[in-house]
């Protein structure tokens, strides 16, 4: 299922009133459908070392899905600029001075030269990012699945009304049945009747209908799509189980839609009506709207 969340929290480097600028991590999560899970992380290198951490972190708690985690570390704000102190200051004039009595034609510091390297000196020690890594992936991948709860649950009612109208198709068909089974045992006997004439009554009567019956009775066994539209039905009973039970339910409805598809496809191709077939047309139509939506069910 699709989804997106995305937090922010800062910390700064030790050091005190000349500790560098606060830097902020960013983690950003999102995910498409997709059949089976799929990781993808795009970490900064300073971050490179947390990947096994947080891709164990992320498979623990989704299932499906191609899922994407971007992490980024951004300094606080433009105003968030080093506090050099008097011996740092010291330091550059005295370097600065040796230079220039070596290379006279040489540029003096500017400020933002100055800060630009009191910055990089200060930063000596690397933050350590993994507890609020781990502690921002919580957060996301919480509001993650809460989004992905809130489309599941469209996406529950979109099938309830699917199963709805499979359930009026098949009853449409029921009756129909033993209508055309009726209708075809009498056009058999029709039919016999009118060989008997043609014959000049060289065919005896009663063996004339024994076989007129037999052939309709075999016809009906061809035509007959009770056990179809029975199988259908139970398959549309644990489909609407498994969506009232919840969890990791995916895949079996995945393999239930297959099997609806089958019986529609059965209950077509022993259509003898074109009532029957259009009801089996519109099954498959509604059964493939189903696939599409499954497939995005976790």
């Amino acid at each position: 299922m699709t989804g997106y969340a995305s937090a922010q929290q800062g910390a700064a480097q030790e050091g005190g009133e000349n500790a560098v600028s606060a830097q902020r991590l960013g983690l950003e999560i999102r995910s498409v459908n997709s059949r089976f899970l799929d990781l993808v992380l795009r970490l900064p290198d300073e971050l490179r070392a947390l990947e096994p951490a947080l891709r164990a972190q992320l498979t623990a708690r989704l299932k499906r899905g191609k899922v994407e985690l971007r992490a980024s570390l951004d300094n606080a704000g433009a105003a968030a600029l080093p506090q050099p102190n008097a011996q740092l200051l010291q330091r550059l004039g005295s370097l600065q001075d040796t230079v220039r009595a070596w290379l006279p034609q040489a540029a003096p510091l500017s400020v933002a030269d100055t800060l630009r390297l009191c910055a990089g000196s200060s930063s000596n020690t690397e933050q350590d990012w993994s507890a609020t890594a781990h502690a921002l992936a919580e957060q996301v991948l919480s509001e993650l699945l809460a989004a992905r709860a809130r489309e599941g649950e469209r996406l529950a009612a979109m099938l309830h009304e699917r199963l709805a109208q499979l359930r009026t198709l098949a009853a449409q068909a029921v009756p129909l049945v033993p209508l055309l089974v009726e209708q075809q045992r009498q056009r058999f006997l029709e039919r016999w009747r009118e060989a008997l004439t043609l014959g000049d009554g060289q065919v005896p009567p009663e063996a004339a209908r024994d076989r007129a019956l037999t052939e309709a009775t075999a016809f009906a066994i061809r035509i007959d799509v009770a056990e179809e539209v029975t199988r259908l039905q139970a398959h549309l009973d644990e489909i609407e189980r498994l969506l009232g039970q919840g969890g990791d339910i995916g895949k079996r409805l995945d393999f239930l839609i297959q099997e609806l598809h089958r019986e529609a496809n059965t209950l077509g191709s022993k259509s003898a009506t074109l009532e029957l077939t259009r009801i089996s047309v519109d099954m498959k139509v509604l059964i493939e709207q189903m696939r599409e939506q499954v497939q995005n069910i976790e």
